[in-house]
């Protein structure tokens, strides 16, 4: 890495200005194994630009069992990359190719992990075991417990360290580089600020885009408090993106932000609410069930499909997450699980013979659920020990939340934008998932997608192709644009914290996972009329660097909010209807349930989208392009070893 001054202007001072071949932004696991696998490959000339290494979704977040996703390792059940490669295409609206590359480059990524001491079990024969998780026709999941990513990025943040790769802390990406124009797009780099708020440039030959799902634009979120995402810097670069309204919500805890799935669910906690002083406690499930064993039953299940889902809204346990959003978002009321006292009318012979059998053959029939939670799972108790909230004795305040985005930018079987070329968004912040995936397929999304990045840099952009003049020309304009917003900004009467909260409060109320046409109309509305203002006259900082920097952030965050309502827009006027993790609200759908009013009616999902892509753009002109593509189909090729093998030795496959 090379480094030089670059002149801003009279009063601005000089920035650095460093030249490197990659750059890769961002320290999550995707971002650490495109570094590392960059590195094996003889790609030396890199830099790792992040917030911190222990910042982040995938060092600080987990579930009950989080889970990772590959091929089956274990017994006589017959697997294959087309079979796995099914299972997700099967999710709809993911391109095939897409599909088979992370099926085909499972078992690399996931022994690569392996090999660098990340202690996934096996037996004593070597055999990787596994389970079943959702949507998943095989045993092909596994886990090492709650904090299965975050082992993942000390492993390998521990190989990066050795191999010498520079990891440089406190950098906030604020601005991407493209040069050229129409199909001659290209990265050219980024604009960073420092822990002072100072810019500083970097101009690459690519640039490695993993910096996680856009946790920062939902109030009610599970995305860890330290993760905001930066979507938005490319988004407003014009980075192509697709099924961005896909993503994924559940009921989690918010003080310390954690998914209540699995034994949370299954050992049946009582829910209750109360106002917002903590006074007038209820229990507030029961009216909407028929009996007391039903209402139970129905929470056992959400261990099992912790995820909200649309298909599970009427007559299914998604009804539970409804009426906690009834009652913290349109009630103003704050919801609890107390695993202290049994719900109302609790009995092991009341509940659903599933339910009841699942507590028996785990021997759980203890009085109470803490003492079923501390019999199934000690872990869970503990987890939320160190966190400083004691569950054995306090109630837990949960809420429904956003927890992961299925859609992103758009990449290709390489993991490369497709209209930005040398640009590789990996990880969350690429939209390679579709409406429903297997659970734990994000983690080893992610890994594929860093193999894949670094594998054709490796061998088709290794040589320099940047116009360094013309990049660095760009990237102090684009840094002087940095400072006059921050100079004006510091002056303007709204915090970066009101102008946060507003952003927040839009997203979880409109574009989660209760939408509706005319709710969506006015929250997009409401979202570039926020933007404009912030662009106009910014949000003051506190008075400090840290302050600035936040309010930097807002800019690109406040952006990607109003590029994703827009999608969100766009689909249910296409008449997509309620699929996935949302439902959609319609007068003349069908009713949710008996005991909700008539505006709980939802529109039924057009399954014929399920064969298609949403893909949302924005143009140099600024203007913003939604369309539907036909989906890839899965590849069918010849698979002749001596004409694979010639392609490979010619490098044909890099294209």
């Amino acid at each position: 890495m090379k480094t030089s001054k670059v002149d801003l202007g009279k009063g601005n001072g000089k920035a650095v200005c460093a030249r490197l071949h990659t750059v890769v932004i961002g320290s999550g696991a995707s971002g650490l194994c495109a570094a590392v696998e960059l590195w094996k490959r003889g790609v030396r000339d890199i830099a790792v630009l992040t917030e911190g290494l222990k910042m982040g979704t995938s060092i600080n977040t987990g579930s009950d069992k989080q889970t990772y996703y590959k091929l089956a390792m274990c017994g006589n059940e017959a697997d294959s990359p087309l079979s796995m490669a099914e299972s997700y295409f099967a999710g709809g609206s993911m391109h095939g190719d897409l599909a088979l590359v992370e099926a085909s480059l499972s078992a690399q990524a996931f022994l690569n992990l392996v090999g660098l001491g990340v202690p996934f079990p096996h037996d004593e024969y070597g055999q990787i075991v596994g389970y079943k998780t959702d949507h998943d026709p095989r045993q092909r999941a596994t886990s090492i417990g709650p904090y299965t990513s975050r082992e993942m990025c000390r492993a390998l943040i521990k190989e990066a360290k050795s191999l010498g790769i520079p990891m440089l802390e406190k950098k906030y990406v604020v601005e991407l580089l493209v040069t050229g124009k129409g199909a001659k797009r290209r990265a050219a780099g980024v604009v960073a600020v420092d822990a002072k708020c100072k810019p500083e440039i970097y101009l690459a030959d690519n640039v490695v885009f993993a910096v996680g799902g856009p946790g920062g634009i939902y109030k009610t979120s599970v995305y860890p408090n330290v993760h905001t995402g930066a979507i938005g810097v490319a988004l407003k670069a014009g980075a192509k993106a697709q099924s961005l309204p896909e993503s994924q919500y559940g009921m989690a805890s918010t003080k310390f932000r954690w998914n209540v799935s699995g034994t949370y669910m299954q050992v049946v906690p009582r829910f209750i609410s109360t106002d917002q002083k903590g006074g007038d406690e209820r229990e507030f499930l029961l009216p909407y069930f028929r009996n007391a064993g039903e209402m139970n039953s129905q929470v056992f299940l959400k261990g099992y499909q912790w995820p909200f889902d649309s298909r599970k809204a009427i007559g299914g346990s998604s009804i539970v997450d409804i009426i906690v959003y009834i009652e913290t978002v349109l009630k103003g009321r704050r919801v609890y699980l107390d695993f202290t006292r049994n719900p109302s009318g609790y009995s092991l012979s009341a509940l659903s013979k599933e339910a009841s059998e699942y507590l028996k053959k785990s021997g759980a029939k203890q009085k109470l659920p803490i003492g079923r939670l501390r019999h199934m799972n000690p872990g869970a108790i503990e987890l939320y020990a160190n966190n400083r909230i004691d569950i054995t004795k306090d109630p837990l305040e949960i809420g429904v939340c956003a927890q992961h985005n299925n859609g992103g930018l758009a990449g290709n079987a390489w993991w490369e934008s497709p209209n930005i070329k040398h640009l590789f968004p990996v990880g969350e912040v690429n939209g390679s998932h579709g409406v429903y995936r297997p659970g734990g397929s994000a983690l080893n999304s992610g890994q594929v997608a860093a193999m894949r990045a670094a594998e054709f840099i490796a061998n088709k952009y290794g040589a320099d192709s940047l116009s360094d003049a013309a990049a660095r020309k760009l990237g102090a304009a684009k840094a002087k644009e940095v400072l006059r917003w921050v100079k004006k900004a510091g002056k303007a009467k709204t915090t970066w914290r009101e102008s946060r909260m507003e952003i927040q409060r839009r997203m979880s109320e409109a574009g989660a996972h209760i939408r509706s046409s005319i709710s969506i109309e006015e929250a997009v509305d409401e979202a570039w009329a926020q933007y404009v203002t912030l662009e106009k006259s910014g949000c003051s900082g506190d008075g400090n660097a840290r302050g600035m920097i936040e309010a930097l952030r807002n800019r690109q965050l406040c952006f990607a909010q109003a590029v994703y309502l827009e999608a969100i827009r766009y689909a249910i006027s296409s008449g997509v209807g309620s699929r996935g993790s949302a439902i959609v609200l319609d007068s003349a759908g069908k009713r949710v349930h008996p005991k909700l009013d008539a505006s709980w009616r939802i529109q039924p999902e057009n399954e014929k989208f399920r064969s298609k892509v949403q893909e949302t753009e924005v143009a140099e002109n600024g203007r913003l392009k939604h369309r539907w593509v036909k989906r890839r189909e899965l590849p069918s090729k010849d698979l002749w070893f001596e004409n694979v093998w010639a392609d490979f030795r010619k490098g044909a496959i890099y294209r």
